[in-house]
């Protein structure tokens, strides 16, 4: 689904760094999403978007899944 979308898609460099840290890494390379950190356990809406990016943390804020486009 991705494909469709603009600019970089995905960012596996991105687990195990701060939250904050790759949502501004996320937004700086690919201009055209928004990241927005959720935190493990959160319940979220399935849709697909090209203009979002969920960063998933744990508790501590650190990333542990790969940010991808949706």
């Amino acid at each position: 689904m991705s494909s469709e979308c603009k600019g970089k898609s995905s960012w596996p460099e991105l687990v195990g760094k701060k939250g904050e840290i790759a949502a501004a890494t996320i937004e700086k390379e690919n201009p055209f999403v928004t990241a927005e950190i959720v935190l493990k356990g959160t319940i979220v809406t399935p849709d697909f978007r090209c203009d979002r990016v969920r960063v998933w943390v744990n508790e501590k804020g650190i990333v542990y899944e790969v940010p991808v486009i949706g």
